[in-house]
Parts: C-alpha cells; structure tokens; sequence
C-alpha cells in the first residue's frame, strides 16, 4: 500500500526497469521515513532483473565515490565530504550521459542542502520526490510484506503489537521482525504475539 508514495513507487520501478529517458532520481524526508529500505529494495530488484547494482552509504565514499554500477543508490548525501561530492557531479555527469543511473536520498530538497553549488544543481536535474511517513494500515502492509520475502506470513495480531510496543520508524519496525524471525528459527516457534513479546523484552533490556 504505497500511499502518499504512489508515484515515487512508480518512478521508482521505472528507474530500475530503464524503461524511460530518466536517469535520476533524489528522494528526500524525515530521519525513519524509510529511505534506506527504499534504496535497499532498488538494489535488490535490479539485482534480480540481473543489472549490477551498489548501495552506498556517505562513509563509504570517504575515499571517492567510484562505483561503476547500472544503478546506483547513494544514502546520506547531506554527509558527503568534499572529494565524494565531485564524485558524485561527475557520476551524475555520467549517468546524463547514458553511463548507468543514480538513485540518491537525502533528509531535505535539493536546494536546501549544504553541498557544491554545481551538486545541489544536479540534483534538481531529474525527478525529486518527498518520501511521505506511512500510516500505521501502511507500515502493517509493509510488515507483512517483508515478512513474506523472508518466508513467513506475518498475522495482523503481530503486526499490531509491535506497531503499539515498538520504535514507530519504518527501519526500527523491520529490525524487529528480522530479529523476530531469527528468534522463531532458532527456537523452531511459530512467530506468535508471545514470540514477539520475548524478542521486544530481551531487545528492551
């Protein structure tokens, strides 16, 4: 259930897809909107249609921003240094010029970071998008979403415990269910509200 997100959602897949002329997109919001899985999810897909495809985050272009990838998805901008921000010009460079493309998030617009004058300018140059908070309905459907690439049905009991006991940030939420179904494979139980009550508990303590 995308929400407010449909047409970033769509976008989306038709950056990874190729299927059109656009080669950027940068996606902006709040700390826990879900970025990160976002840009994880775009490299898995690609992965899969079998494109090369890197998750970067701003620590790992300390040393330069050199990925030669079909798609590229770049975590954090607002922390790139200085030789990582020319990096990222010259890839975004690249990828106008038919070299790849870029997927990049950061926590504001374009405008509104604190980047090389040229940088903030290029990043306006594709498609931006808000990355808009999901609602509880949305994150349950997220969740049992997740659950199901890992292997298991989640039931909608679970999913509301955790929604009413736990951190409410989308990364917060699938950190416990990953943790949850590690649990439930090591103990050989089915994941119940019990289960997850032990897993909240051990996490909390």
């Amino acid at each position: 259930m995308p929400g407010r997100n449909a047409e970033l959602l769509h976008a989306l897949r038709t950056l990874v897809q190729a299927s059109d002329a656009e080669c950027q997109l940068y996606v902006w919001g709040a700390s826990g909107s879900g970025k990160t899985h976002l840009l994880r999810a775009a490299v898995a897909a690609a992965l899969s249609q079998g494109l090369s495809a890197a998750y970067l985050t701003a620590a790992d272009c300390a040393d330069g921003l050199s990925a030669e990838v079909d798609l590229l998805a770049l975590d954090d901008v607002e922390q790139l240094d200085a030789s990582a921000q020319i990096g990222l010009f010259n890839r975004i460079n690249a990828a106008r010029a038919g070299q790849g493309r870029v997927l990049i998030v950061g926590n504001a617009a374009p405008a509104q970071q604190d980047l090389r004058l040229d940088l903030t300018t290029r990043l306006g140059w594709g498609l931006v998008y808000q990355l808009h908070a999901l609602s509880d309905i949305e994150k349950a459907v997220a969740l049992a979403s997740h659950a199901a690439q890992r292997g298991f049905d989640l039931q909608p009991g679970v999913a509301d415990y955790l929604l009413r006991h736990w951190r409410r940030d989308l990364p917060s939420l699938m950190a416990a269910l990953d943790t949850l179904d590690h649990y439930s494979l090591e103990t050989q139980r089915p994941v119940t509200v019990p289960l997850l009550r032990e897993v909240l508990r051990a996490a909390a303590g």
